[in-house]
């Protein structure tokens, strides 16, 4: 019986120290670093399936909103497709419902960042450049 209290309690303390670990132990969520800017500009795909403006130029430091005014899903990454490293913020805008709106984590780096939509990669009406300076 000693035995088998001691096994449950050795089990209890390596799930306590891995929760603790992954970033349990019951604090409330936090924001991912790097999401706290101010929105420069709102990038709206409208009812065409056409974003609008395809260029804009925000300061650094700060973020951008997609707005999804279609009728389908549109998952909204930087470019090159589909590895979508060259300005990797970009990626955190993820999918986009319509009428969702979602916005990238801050835009740190002075840069030209391009990007598409990871669903209709080759769909020029999707594709866009953000100068950030």
């Amino acid at each position: 019986m000693g035995i088998r209290i001691l096994v449950h309690t050795g089990i209890a303390a390596v799930l306590a120290i891995t929760f603790a670990a992954c970033g349990g132990g019951g604090s409330s969520p936090t924001s991912p670093a790097g999401d706290d800017g101010p929105i420069a500009a709102t990038i709206v795909i409208d009812s065409t399936g056409t974003v609008s403006p395809k260029d804009v130029t925000v300061p650094v430091g700060s973020r951008v909103t997609f707005t999804n005014n279609h009728n389908t899903n549109h998952q909204m990454a930087s470019d090159p497709h589909p590895e979508h490293t060259l300005c990797p913020s970009l990626n955190t805008v993820g999918l986009v419902a319509p009428g969702q709106s979602r916005s990238s984590s801050n835009l740190n780096t002075a840069m030209v960042c391009t990007y598409h939509d990871h669903i209709n990669d080759t769909d020029a009406k999707l594709r866009g450049t953000i100068r950030v300076q």
